[in-house]
């Protein structure tokens, strides 16, 4: 065999020995027990889940970002026009204008002049950057470095999610969204912010942004807000003033320069600070005295928003639903209205509250006073609260007394009396006897109402209050008389304005007019009809126990020099004092008393609230001619009736009949003088003799015929 041959024979035998010695190995390894063998270590399971967690994220980023970009995408697409978002208003603006057309306070929503992005000081511009946004210019509608921050500080507790919002992003939610801190709010503004971004460019949303955001007090954009709080347009904007309004948005009302002086030049110093470090102003610019600012005043409005207050709410019943700019021309005097704030704070005791309405003959709200002071309480007390008016409610039980037929000059008897188990006294605690009607009430004798209001019948009385505008529960039991039934004070003026107008109906209103910011009246007040409540006999002779009431009885401290007619009321220890009357056309009722009805020491109707009244009424006649009233008394003829034979005429008209039958001459009774005739010539016989034949039976005797034609319709008897 070849050596090829024995290599070929050689490397088969060696690979027939390999293969066996393999099988052994093999078999030996499943017989043989497991050993550990050395081998690479696999990856870690923290490492594998790192990178699953990695690769999802990375997924999930990119379909987000995908998500994103078409909500962003559909969201620009759905925007409305750049004219469109500049016409877009947040709300009715209500202009209220006082009696002489000034304006009295501004409401709702307040839009100056639109300001292009030019036009606007360059300090305005950074002043809102600086404070609000400091990478305006570099984000894309959200900034990532304040979201992050935020959502950090979120989950560590602390709550700043709301604080995250670029110029984009407030714009957003100013136009299109609520102010709601959900996440799901948030990430629409996003969303809307990064659509804008993409639409408009920066220059445009800063335009939009400035001229559309709210600075406080229903002033939008930085014209309104310049013009309401620096009385200039925002083109002559001070480094200082920028300041300010720049600080109101993130919160109008704690900042607002009208509310809280000093929280708004804080937050300015803030503002400065800012623009400072950001370099928009040099260091001396920012020690501008912010405090040196001159502010817009805003005399009256506190008082006054009690009156708008009321007013306002009746649009809703006057006007069709609008949401047009309009102009309110109201009643209220702008004088009047300062006179009686002052009246009000200066009279009322400490710790009580004070109210005042004043009317004028015809209804018009003059002034109207709810409390000492509205921004420490807009409860209104003129309009809202009730309270028990005292002994002003005798009104009522004289006006019912008078109609039924009493007069101011009758007596009347002070003496104690008992009603149904009801003993009411008198405040000084005795009685005076006889007295007149006039004399009782101007001193507010307690047993003279009880028994007058006992005669003519509780109901009696109720019903008059009712007929004079008295719109609350009345109650029918004695006690009633002397004012256990809670009144509002405007109720009670309306009553009293009532025998002011001579007996007329009179309805308290406050609206005259409205219009359109382009003058068109949507409204005008109707004169309504005239309703005479009571007979003018009635009007007078009230009218003569008020006056009374004022010159010599418990409302002495009202006297203003000129005739006033009035009536105080004092309820039980001191809860409520009143003070309600006329003079020259204005009827004006005040109330002083704590809300929580305890007593107040020292306070009667005759003192602080007849006081007030003096003071305010002063101003509110001063230009108004002295007029004197009417109360002479036109009783009618069932009062004017001395006895019962009254009807039959006076004594000087009776046709006498003497003792023979004979008519004797009326003033005459001397039968031997003869009025009808020559001296001596008997009277005629009080009845013709065929009458008295007719009616006897019989011929009467010669000697007793006078023979007189005979009377029409009689027939002569039969001879």
């Amino acid at each position: 065999m070849s050596k090829r041959g024995d290599r070929l024979q050689n490397k088969g035998a060696r690979g027939s020995r390999r293969a066996a010695a393999e099988r052994a190995g093999i078999a030996a390894a499943r017989r043989a027990p497991a050993t550990p063998a050395a081998a690479p270590a696999p990856p870690s399971r923290l490492r594998r889940w790192v990178r699953r967690g990695a690769l999802w994220g990375i997924g999930l980023a990119l379909l987000a970002f995908v998500f994103l970009a078409f909500a962003v995408g559909f969201a620009a697409q759905s925007l409305p026009s750049y004219q469109t978002l500049k016409a877009t208003q947040p709300g009715q603006t209500i202009v209220i204008r006082a009696r002489d057309g000034r304006e009295l306070v501004e409401l709702g929503p307040s839009f100056g002049e639109w300001l292009a992005y030019d036009d606007i000081p360059e300090t305005m511009k950074n002043a809102m950057i600086a404070v609000e946004d400091k990478r305006f210019h570099s984000h894309l509608g959200v900034d990532p470095v304040r979201l992050t921050g935020a959502i950090i500080e979120g989950f560590t507790g602390d709550d700043r999610i709301g604080g995250t919002s670029t110029i984009t992003q407030q714009l957003a939610r100013n136009l299109f969204l609520n102010n709601n801190r959900s996440l799901d709010r948030k990430a629409r503004e996003a969303v809307l912010a990064m659509a804008l971004e993409w639409q408009f460019s920066k220059e445009e949303i800063l335009e939009l942004y400035l001229n559309k955001v709210y600075f406080g007090g229903g002033a939008y954009g930085i014209d309104s807000a310049s013009r309401k709080f620096f009385s200039h347009p925002a083109t002559e904007l001070s480094v200082a003033e920028a300041a300010i309004i720049a600080g109101l948005v993130k919160a109008p009302s704690r900042y607002s320069p009208t509310a809280d002086v000093n929280a708004a030049v804080d937050r300015a110093q803030v503002v400065l600070r800012l623009m400072r470090e950001q370099g928009y102003i040099t260091p001396d610019q920012a020690l501008v005295d912010v405090g040196a600012v001159q502010l817009k005043q805003q005399a009256g409005q506190n008082s006054a928003r009690y009156f708008t207050d009321w007013v306002l709410p009746q649009l809703d019943i006057l006007l069709p639903e609008t949401y047009e700019p309009i102009e309110v021309w109201t009643t209220l005097d702008i004088g009047m209205q300062r006179a009686a704030t002052t009246a009000i704070e200066a009279n009322t005791p400490g710790g009580a509250q004070g109210a005042l309405v004043s009317l004028d003959r015809d209804g018009a709200v003059l002034a109207l006073v709810g409390g000492t002071d509205y921004v420490a309480s807009n409860f209104n007390r003129a309009t809202t609260a009730m309270r028990q008016p005292g002994s002003a409610w005798k009104l009522f039980v004289y006006l019912a007394a008078l109609e039924a037929g009493y007069t101011p000059e009758d007596t009347v008897v002070d003496t104690p009396v008992k009603i149904d188990g009801w003993s009411p006294r008198n405040a000084n605690g005795r009685n005076v006897g006889e007295t007149s009607v006039r004399s009782a009430f101007a001193y507010s004798i307690n047993t003279v109402a009880a028994q007058l209001g006992n005669e003519v019948g509780f109901g009696t009385v109720a019903s008059m209050a009712r007929r004079f505008g008295i719109g609350s529960e009345i109650a029918t039991y004695p006690s009633m008389v002397l004012g256990s039934s809670e009144v509002r004070v405007i109720d009670m003026a309306r009553a009293f304005g009532a025998i002011s107008a001579r007996g007329l109906n009179v309805e308290p209103y406050g609206i005259s007019k409205v219009t359109t910011a382009s003058g068109e009246v949507v409204y005008r007040r109707e004169i309504p009809r005239e309703i005479q409540l009571v007979p003018d006999y009635v009007v007078a002779g009230m009218t003569d126990l008020l006056q009374a009431a004022v010159q010599t009885g418990t409302g002495r401290a009202a006297q203003i020099g000129r005739p006033v007619a009035g009536k105080t009321g004092t309820t039980s220890s001191n809860k409520d004092g009143w003070f309600i009357g006329f003079s020259s056309g204005i009827t004006t009722a005040v109330w002083m008393g704590r809300d929580d009805a305890k007593p107040v020491a020292g306070l009667q109707g005759g003192r602080a609230p007849a006081q007030a009244f003096a003071a305010y009424m002063r101003y509110a006649v001063r230009s108004r001619p002295v007029e004197e009233f009417d109360i002479t008394l036109d009783l009618p003829e069932w009062q004017l009736e001395p006895d019962e034979e009254a009807m039959f005429g006076t004594p000087d008209d009776y046709y006498y009949i003497d003792e023979q039958g004979n008519l004797v001459e009326p003033g005459r009774r001397d039968p031997d003088e003869s009025p009808f005739g020559m001296e001596g010539e008997e009277p005629p016989s009080a009845a013709s003799e065929e009458f008295l034949e007719q009616a006897t039976g019989g011929a009467l005797p010669r000697d007793q015929r006078r023979n007189p034609p005979p009377q029409e319709g009689l027939r002569p008897p039969d001879e």
